[in-house]
């Protein structure tokens, strides 16, 4: 079977089309800005000018057409209203054109599903974006949040700091690279409260330390890192001590940091679990992950009336029956 996805959650949209076992074509294209964050209504307008010209690049890519496809998945949520909304159109249209089936993805979900196509079967998923920070594992029958930050994002904390210093938007590769070059650790808050995170005192406590002028920019970037990553690095692997899971992934556009996936490996070594990140295309925001999610729930019996697709800016993990698992 054949799955087509279309991710647009915020500053990328995505087309994927993949098989059970094997990505067919996996195509994006982000909105990027020199100065501020991402607005919802130019992400909106970044996607509705792009979709036409993305779906023809992934078919071309895949050697399949609409006919080929068996069903039709789009990310549902969390995300911003009028990108969710563009993709949620767009789904439906190619739906009742081609009189395709249509599933409805959790966004957060499909970032820990797609592991599975490479062999991991239950593991501990660290989720780590820019407008997400969820430890995931499924529990009951539905993926539940052992924990999550309270305040932003890890991805958003970190671009908002790169933001500051003046180095533009997405700020993640640019701050790796100059935590590369720190000598020197500067304490800043460290913010574990039980299972959950925060972020924004340790952002504003950075920029506060830049603005001072007294420190380093490297030795700030690195300290950064340091600091939140082993917040991320706690929690998750209390998780697995809850859980008595054997497997923790890293998913997510952060997941492409190599000090993150450095300590998380190494916390997996120490605890005896497998560690595993998928390709850095399958981490970031991408429909390939989508696809599979939806044709993983579409195989279990899921499919969606036009009624049911609406978006859900604020849609929830747990909210999710995992029937496919």
């Amino acid at each position: 079977m054949i799955a087509l996805g279309i991710e647009g959650t915020a500053h990328t949209l995505g087309i994927g089309i993949v098989t059970e076992d094997r990505v067919l074509a996996n195509v994006f294209d982000t909105l990027t800005t020199e100065k501020g964050g991402i607005h919802p209504k130019e992400a909106a307008e970044h996607h509705a000018r792009l979709l036409k010209p993305l779906l023809r690049k992934a078919l071309e890519k895949a050697s399949v057409s609409m006919d080929d496809v068996d069903v039709i998945a789009f990310s549902q949520g969390p995300g911003l209203g009028p990108a969710l909304r563009v993709v949620a159109t767009a789904a439906r249209a190619l739906a009742i054109r081609y009189n395709k089936p249509i599933v409805g993805v959790n966004h957060c979900i499909a970032h820990v599903e797609i592991t599975k196509m490479f062999g991991v079967k239950d593991p501990v998923g660290l989720y780590v974006s820019g407008g997400n920070t969820q430890v995931l594992a499924l529990e009951g029958g539905r993926y539940r949040v052992f924990g999550e930050t309270l305040d932003i994002g890890i991805g958003n904390a970190i671009d908002t700091f790169a933001r500051e210093i003046g180095l533009g938007f997405p700020g993640g590769p640019k701050i790796e690279r100059l935590a590369h070059k720190g000598e020197r650790y500067i304490e800043l808050p460290y913010a574990v409260k039980g299972m959950d995170l925060s972020f924004s005192g340790l952002l504003t406590e950075a920029v506060r330390k830049y603005r001072s002028g007294r420190y380093r920019i490297e030795d700030l970037a690195y300290s950064f890192q340091e600091t939140a990553f082993a917040a991320l690095v706690e929690v998750t692997e209390r998780a697995l001590a809850h859980t008595g899971k054997g497997e923790v992934v890293l998913v997510g556009g952060v997941a492409a940091n190599n000090r993150l996936r450095k300590m998380l490996k190494t916390m997996a070594g120490d605890r005896g679990v497998d560690f595993f990140v998928p390709p850095y295309d399958l981490c970031r925001d991408n429909g390939a992950m989508i696809a599979y999610t939806g044709l993983r729930m579409f195989k279990a019996g899921v499919s969606f009336s036009l009624e049911e697709t609406a978006v859900k800016q604020k849609f929830r993990t747990d909210e999710v029956e995992v029937v496919w698992a």
